[in-house]
Parts: C-alpha cells; sequence; structure tokens
C-alpha cells in the first residue's frame, strides 16, 4: 500500500467514513474511493458491491486484476432512553459486534449500576449528538415514549441518514410523533423511514423479546443498507 493510500485511508478512518483501495495490478495503479464519490467504469459494480456487503472483493478479467479492499466504519447503536430494553438491547447488541451508546437526560435512569460498561451520557440528546453526532453508520433507537427526548435524536437521525432508525410506542403515539416532525420540515418519504412499531414482528412481549427484535431488524437494516443513502432535508 502506498504512502499517500494509507493517509487517505486513516482520514476516512477518523471521519467514520466507508472507503475502498482498490488496486489494479494491470495498469499498476491503486485509488482510495470513499462512499459516494464517482466511480469509473469497469469497476462500479464491484465497488458498490463491497461497499453494499462489508467484503474486500479480488476481480480478473481481460483488462484488469487486482483486489477491492473495504474499510467500513464499526456499526454503532445510539440508544435514547435508559429503559428496561435498553438494558437488554445493550448486553445483545454488544455481542452482535456493535458499538452501543446510550443516552437519557433522566439520572435516576442512567446510572452506572444499571449500564455498566456502556457508554452512558445523562445529557440531553441536543448536547450529546453534538458532542459526538449520529453518521450513516449508527442505528437510532428512541425508547422513551417522551418527545422531549425522543424527538430531537429522530430528526437528527432523519437528516443524517442513519442506516436504521426506530421507535417504540403505539401507532397513535406514532401518528403524533410523524406529525410533530412533518411540522418540523420532514416529508413523507423520509418519515417512511422510521420502523414503528419499532422491532420486528416476532410477538415480542416482555423487554429481552422486545431487545431481539430490535437488534433483528437493525441487522437486517444494516446488511440491506444502500451504499451513500442520506436525505436532504431541513437542516
Amino acid at each position: 500500500m502506498r504512502l499517500n493510500s494509507l493517509q487517505s485511508l486513516n482520514a476516512a478512518r477518523r471521519k467514520r467514513v466507508a472507503a475502498v483501495l482498490l488496486t489494479d495490478h494491470h495498469a499498476d495503479e491503486e485509488h482510495v474511493i470513499l462512499e459516494g464519490d464517482p466511480i469509473e467504469e469497469p469497476f462500479v459494480a464491484l465497488v458498490e458491491r463491497a461497499f453494499r456487503s462489508g467484503r474486500s472483493i479480488a476481480f480478473d478479467s481481460a483488462s484488469a486484476s487486482g483486489f477491492v479492499n473495504v474499510y467500513m466504519p464499526a456499526p454503532r447503536i445510539a440508544i435514547i432512553g435508559a429503559v428496561h430494553i435498553s438494558q437488554c438491547l445493550t448486553q445483545m447488541a454488544r455481542l452482535a459486534g456493535f458499538d452501543v451508546r446510550v443516552i437519557d437526560p433522566r439520572t435516576a435512569f442512567a446510572t452506572r449500576d444499571r449500564f455498566p460498561d456502556v457508554l452512558l451520557s445523562a445529557d440531553w440528546p441536543a448536547d450529546a449528538l453534538t458532542a459526538d453526532p449520529l453518521d450513516r453508520y449508527t442505528a437510532l433507537v428512541a425508547l422513551t415514549h417522551d418527545p422531549k427526548i425522543d424527538d430531537f435524536p429522530l430528526a437528527a437521525a432523519l437528516r443524517t441518514g442513519c442506516f436504521y432508525i426506530g421507535a417504540l410506542g403505539s401507532q397513535k403515539t406514532h401518528a403524533a410523533r410523524t406529525e410533530r416532525l412533518a411540522a418540523d420540515g420532514f416529508g413523507a418519504d423520509a418519515l417512511s423511514t422510521i420502523h414503528a412499531p419499532i422491532g420486528l414482528d416476532i410477538g415480542a412481549s416482555n423487554p429481552a423479546e422486545i431487545a431481539v427484535a430490535i437488534l433483528a431488524q437493525v441487522i437486517q437494516a444494516l446488511h440491506s443498507r444502500r451504499p451513500s443513502l442520506s436525505w436532504d432535508g431541513p437542516q
């Protein structure tokens, strides 16, 4: 790997941007391509597949041969609400390989006893997400039922293009939620990306089962995401 390629990949890693290193042995060239960058033929489908799958690919044809090495940011889950479901979800998500953070300004819930060894913030989401913003490789899971706590991170997730956005609540609760977000400038297409009711429909009834349903839906969204998804909405 050439020094300029290494420097570009390190910069992408610091910014949590997906990148591939395209090495073409026939042309004796290598290129760093960031997710969202224009891609030249004949490598479009190859690079898009690498970004989508998160797996490196070897290629060999009459005109080119080499490797597409992909470097993806570690997937994260930002959980809004230090509730019982969150206690189960943090443990399961970490076992599945996710970096997890929990945000809840209610200090009676956001305690180290309830969430040992988890990145925990007792700040309001507006402050916590300003200090450590969401990105396209983060899933946003809102679990408080409280619009004063949930609405800001949901709007931030829509603007950012998080690969998964889910919110706990009944159909009535979600209808009121979408009305508030629509008044904030979000259209029907953006609002339809919010998973509510949250989680896959497996008949979950207790906190652990609901956590399983949520995590399964997050994993499904991660592996079916399309590269460079972002929504150009109100800022």
